[in-house]
């Protein structure tokens, strides 16, 4: 297979942020029982890990070009090695608030890397678009992994045991290992050189010059719609599954594991799906089914049980069923994505890529802060359940997307 070490190095990268990335759901159930902090308290891990990746994808992005590609992938991994040690030392809730800073700082230098090197080893859009979903299909591989890794960690006999921070020994080993397998890999450049006349004023000129363009605007509103969505999901289902459903914390972050395969398993198919048909059909009929499951799921939280779950045979069916929204949603972001950077210049796909960890990063927060707030001041069903609201609106600006796509499309 053409360039498959450079491939390969990209979905461990990959897998190795998913990890700790999206492990904050479990940590915020977590730290609440460790260090007595409060639902709105602990809703701040999303923000140090999603402003610190949107803060620097925005001062980098538009010159990561003079940095290089996999030399800002090394820093990077490094970075988070580091970072993984110094968690398993100091024991203390300002400590997670620093990692998941320094995690995303690692993730923005990778993910704009990663994003922008796809189009150096790909040969044409259709590749691009089914790559972009098979790599975030293993992104969602790592997260699912990283549920039942820090699960296996969790000490339910005693909730205010830290013995679970031992996970990050291992997760400094997984980054340590995709630094070495990059190192030895090799990533021709040299189609994206920096043009030495143009100074880094004018590199961070040309990226906030693409926000004024109509197509990537739209794109902008959608990717942060999105992100909102999901992580509001991802991030508050093992503290849904805890406080609603009555599951042991264990078990919570176990089950939460399903939201996670299901994603990876929309991914996959949508990496297949969107080979053959228009993104925006596809894509339409996926949102009104999400909304649609959230509607008809959400209900079955009432007739939960109050005595605790501990295993996954007594979980009621809304433990089950909730999570196949992944399914739903999952090729939502890889074809947008897609779309945009297929539709300019690969120069362009490094700032373009910054643009998207920035708007990404904020919806995210944005997703997980609301979300907390409406967990502490009304209940989990209602916040799981406005998510239509948000789902409803992105419908109507990809179809907005889809003609700003065409348009651009016929003056190419």
């Amino acid at each position: 297979m053409k360039h498959w070490k450079i491939k390969l190095s990209l979905f461990v990268n990959y897998f190795t942020f998913a990890i700790l990335l999206n492990s904050v759901g479990t940590v915020i159930l977590q730290v609440q029982n460790n260090f007595g902090v409060s639902e709105s308290s602990a809703s701040v891990l999303e923000a140090f890990k999603d402003l610190s990746i949107a803060i620097t994808s925005f001062l980098i992005a538009s010159y990561i070009v003079r940095i290089g590609y996999k030399r800002a992938m090394l820093i990077a991994l490094g970075f988070l090695t580091v970072a993984c040690l110094a968690m398993t030392q100091v024991p203390a809730f300002w400590m997670t608030k620093l990692l998941f800073a320094a995690t995303g700082v690692g993730f923005a230098l990778v993910k704009v890397s990663v994003f922008a090197t796809i189009g150096l080893v790909t040969d044409d859009e259709k590749e691009h678009v089914s790559f972009m979903n098979f790599l975030e299909s293993f992104f969602m591989v790592g997260i699912l992994s990283g549920y039942f890794l820090f699960s296996a960690f969790v000490d339910d006999s005693n909730p205010q045991s830290t013995s679970w921070l031992a996970v990050y020994y291992l997760l400094a080993g997984l980054s340590a290992f995709a630094f070495v397998l990059l190192l030895a890999t090799k990533l021709d450049e040299s189609e994206v050189e920096h043009d030495d006349s143009k100074n880094l004023a004018d590199d961070f000129a040309g990226m906030l010059k693409l926000i004024a363009k109509p197509l990537v605007l739209i794109f902008i509103i959608s990717a942060f719609l999105y992100v909102l969505i999901e992580q509001g999901i991802m991030s508050w289902l093992p503290t849904f599954n805890s406080k609603i459903l009555n599951l042991s914390n264990s078990l919570a972050i176990q089950m939460s594991s399903i939201l996670a395969g299901s994603f990876a398993v929309g991914r996959f198919i949508g990496g297949f799906t969107l080979k053959k048909f228009d993104w925006f059909k596809v894509l339409a009929i996926s949102l009104i089914a999400a909304g649609g499951l959230v509607l008809l799921v959400m209900p079955l939280a009432n007739s939960v049980g109050t005595e605790k779950v501990t295993t996954w045979l007594q979980a009621p069916l809304a433990a089950f069923v909730f999570p196949m929204i992944g399914i739903l949603l999952a090729p939502v972001y890889p074809a947008i994505n897609s779309v945009i950077l297929s539709s300019l210049p690969k120069k362009q796909h490094a700032p373009m890529s910054g643009l998207i960890v920035v708007f990404s990063a904020l919806g995210g927060t944005t997703g997980s802060i609301i979300t907390g707030f409406m967990f502490e001041h009304f209940d989990g069903q209602t916040a799981f359940t406005m998510s239509v609201i948000p789902i409803a609106v992105i419908l109507g600006v990809l179809w907005l997307f889809k003609k700003e796509t065409k348009k651009n499309d016929e003056l190419a």
